[in-house]
């Protein structure tokens, strides 16, 4: 995901879901508070900050849940 797309998630508060593996209970799922080229901040609903590798599949929280094993 570029970096016009993660500042357009930012602006608009648009929630998203980082899925790590097969399990759904390993997503997180929140708003983008900020990036580097590594990482992503998420805030989740709890209002507690979670730092995720960039490298994972980030899709919007609205869309169905999406994950396929590379």
């Amino acid at each position: 995901m570029n970096d016009d797309q993660l500042d357009h998630y930012r602006v608009e508060g648009t929630k998203v879901r980082v899925v790590r593996d097969a399990l759904e209970q390993n997503d997180v799922v929140g708003i983008v508070v900020a990036w580097d080229d590594e990482h992503l901040l998420i805030r989740r609903p709890n209002r507690k900050v979670v730092k995720v590798k960039r490298a994972y599949e980030i899709q919007l929280a609205s869309e169905p849940r999406q994950w396929s094993y590379e």
